[in-house]
């Protein structure tokens, strides 16, 4: 199983997926057809006859229960595309097998490492297999890793009919790293009465709330005169910007929260003198909190409109997701269920708020309560991101494990 999920993995990194939020297509990238259309066929090769991918993207298939009870339909969700952040083509995966526990050098010419100071959860992984970058691209197990899991147990599942299993549901999404991952996902037509996406991070992660998502997109329209002349005439959009943003609280940035600490986050500014656009992201677990944020965020503009102008700053803002967790706790056994899976495995579950979103968060809202199990995966988005092989395997075990509970085994 280790050899499998690894070569698997390798095969679907080497596939550049990156998505595009300027995009309006759905899809966002063309070429995350490329590796969606790959997963149908491997899936109708083992022999799961009713693999298909509809015209959005996405890819969905049913392996048949093999029991005469009644059982839960389960499914399994991963997505398929890589964060805009960082580029996700000609990946060059480094495989460092025995890891002997010291700074990883990623790129010698560049000088980039993946060091104990910066990483110290690295001492973790001493003699594991760990797949790295070569420092110029992320590496693609947020979320491939998923995949590749999902992908090992299914093959698993058909190659040992003995395992007795109720009907399993699988199913690969675009664009989940720019919020749209499930925008046309058909809830009925998966069938499936809950699911996990394996979209987490570090071994053991078990997850079933996370943040209260909103975006922001301010426009900024500045009044540009020659600066020889532009006493009480001049409104220079980009220090109009910079107002803005020291008007937000300062401890309210990412780099200065954690837990259940929500925060502003300036993800895009661009500008001159006439006009400037800046873009944020939202975000607070606790939803009264979450919607305090978002005014501040108005009343900050409102402010500065009546220092400027009417319509110096318009704002365009829209929730994207909301917290799973009142929609899973009704059916809290599946998170139950999740936790003796990876008891069952070896693995020390490890229960914690998301600090983002996932397809299931949305999915939970669309009525399939849907938590999240960890992929294995570390330092996301970047290119010091990197995965343990082992944990790819135990996280494939979870879901075998996660089956074999539902069909009473």
């Amino acid at each position: 199983m280790k050899e499998t999920v690894l070569k698997k993995f390798l095969r679907y990194i080497a596939i550049d997926t990156q998505s595009d939020e300027n995009s309006n297509t759905q899809p966002s990238t063309m070429k995350q057809m490329n590796l969606l259309k790959l997963l149908v066929n491997e899936l109708k090769e083992m022999g799961i006859k009713d693999a298909d991918m509809d015209e959005y993207g996405y890819v969905m298939a049913t392996i048949p229960s093999n029991v005469d009870k009644k059982t839960p339909v389960i499914g399994f969700i991963a997505h398929a595309d890589t964060a805009p952040d960082l580029s996700g083509a000609n990946i060059k995966p480094q495989i460092i097998e025995n890891y002997n526990g010291k700074d990883i050098v990623l790129n010698k010419g560049k000088k980039i490492n993946l060091s104990l100071a910066d990483f110290p959860e690295l001492a973790d992984f001493k003699g594991k297999t760990l797949v790295t970058t070569d420092g110029t691209t992320l590496l693609g197990a947020d979320d491939k890793a998923g995949i590749a899991e999902i992908m090992t147990a299914a093959e698993f599942i058909v190659n040992h009919p003995e395992l007795k299993h109720g009907t399993i549901k699988i199913g690969f999404t675009p664009d989940e790293e720019i919020g749209r991952g499930v925008d046309k996902f058909d809830v009925k037509k998966f069938g499936a009465n809950y699911a996990y996406t394996v979209d987490g991070g570090a071994l053991g992660e078990l997850e079933y709330e996370n943040f209260n998502a909103a975006s922001a997109k301010i426009k900024i329209q500045g009044n540009n005169i020659h600066p020889g002349y532009a006493k009480g005439k001049m409104i220079n959009s980009i220090l109009v910007a910079m107002e803005l943003n020291s008007l937000l609280p300062v401890n309210e940035r990412p780099e200065y929260t954690c837990c259940y600490e929500g925060f502003f986050h300036i993800t895009r500014f661009e500008g001159s003198v006439e006009q400037a656009s800046m873009q944020y992201i939202i975000r607070d677990h606790n939803r009264e909190k979450f919607e305090q944020k978002k005014n501040t965020l108005k009343n900050c503009i409102d402010f500065l409109n009546r220092q400027y102008g009417k319509d110096v700053l318009t704002l365009e803002m829209k929730d994207q997701y909301y917290n799973m967790r009142e929609m899973v706790e009704p059916h809290y056994h599946i998170v139950e269920t999740a936790f003796k899976a990876m008891k069952s495995a070896g693995v020390e579950p490890v229960v914690r708020p998301i600090r983002g979103g996932t397809d299931g968060a949305r999915l939970s809202f669309m009525g399939l309560p849907c938590p999240n199990i960890f992929a294995g995966g570390h330092n996301f988005h970047g290119k010091y991101e990197f995965v343990a092989v082992e944990s790819m395997q135990k996280a494939t075990e979870v879901i075998l494990n996660i089956i074999k509970l539902y069909a009473g085994e």
